[in-house]
C-alpha cells in the first residue's frame, strides 16, 4: 500500500496511561506472537514445522491457518465455559491469547510466502493485518493515508522508525478498542456451557476472517 503523509488529519490526543497500555500490548504481540516467548514457538518455527508436514508452500500455509483456527476456537470455548462467574478473569486472558495467536498465524503465513518477519516494516504489516477493513482508518489516525494496493506495500516503503512507531501505536489503540467490542459481542457467554459454544464460534469466525485477510495481503513473493 502506497503511503503518504496526511495533511488534514492528526492522531487523537491520548493520555500517558493509555499510551503505556498500548505500548505493552504491541510489544507482547511482537514478542510472543512473532518472535516466540517462553513455551510459545516463534512464527518462523511454526512455518518450519508446517513445511515439514506438507509438500508445497501453499499446503504449509493451509496447515498454519487450519491449526490456528482450531486452536482459537478451543481457547474461546474453554475460557467461556464458566459463564458470568469466570468472565472477568477469563475474557481478558482469552482476548490477549487470541491476538497473540492471530499475530503468530499472520507472521507464519508471511514467512511461508517469502517475507522477512525481522524487517520492522513487515512486522508492522503483520499487526496492521489484524485490524482488517479498518486499516485505512488506523493509517489516518497515525497521520498517514493509504493509496491503492495492499497493506503489505509497507514493505516497499522506506518509512522512518518514527513513522512505524506511530503506526504501531495506532494499531494498538484500535485493537484495545476492539477488546471492549469483542467482550460485548460475547455476552452470550454468560450462560455456562452454552457460553462456551458461543465464545468458541466467535473466535473461529474472527480467526478465519484474519486468515483470509492475511492470505490476500501477503501474496507469494
Amino acid at each position: 500500500m502506497a503511503l503518504r503523509r496526511s495533511e488534514h488529519r492528526l492522531p487523537e490526543p491520548v493520555s500517558r496511561g493509555d499510551e503505556g497500555v498500548v505500548g505493552r500490548l504491541v510489544q507482547v504481540l511482537l514478542d510472543a506472537g512473532i518472535d516466540g516467548l517462553g513455551p510459545l514457538r516463534s512464527a518462523r518455527e511454526i512455518a518450519d514445522l508446517a513445511r515439514r508436514d506438507t509438500r508445497t508452500p501453499e499446503g504449509a500455509v493451509k496447515k498454519v491457518v487450519r491449526s490456528h483456527v482450531v486452536t482459537g476456537g478451543v481457547g474461546g470455548f474453554v475460557t467461556s465455559l464458566g459463564g458470568f462467574v469466570t468472565m472477568p478473569v477469563a475474557l481478558p486472558a482469552n482476548v490477549v491469547e487470541f491476538y497473540v495467536g492471530a499475530t503468530r498465524m499472520v507472521a507464519a503465513i508471511a514467512t511461508l510466502r517469502g517475507y522477512d518477519v525481522d524487517d520492522p516494516r513487515v512486522r508492522t504489516s503483520v499487526l496492521l493485518t489484524l485490524v482488517g477493513s479498518e486499516a485505512d482508518e488506523v493509517l489516518a489516525k497515525a497521520g498517514l493515508s493509504g493509496g491503492t494496493g495492499k497493506m503489505v506495500g509497507l514493505v516497499g516503503q522506506q518509512l522512518p522508525p518514527a513513522a512505524l512507531l506511530m503506526l504501531n501505536k495506532a494499531i494498538g489503540f484500535r485493537l484495545l478498542r476492539g477488546f471492549g467490542e469483542k467482550a460485548f459481542a460475547r455476552l452470550g457467554r454468560g450462560v455456562p456451557v452454552a457460553g462456551g459454544v458461543v465464545g468458541g464460534g466467535i473466535d473461529v469466525w474472527m480467526m478465519k476472517r484474519i486468515a483470509d485477510h492475511a492470505l490476500t495481503e501477503f501474496p507469494q513473493r
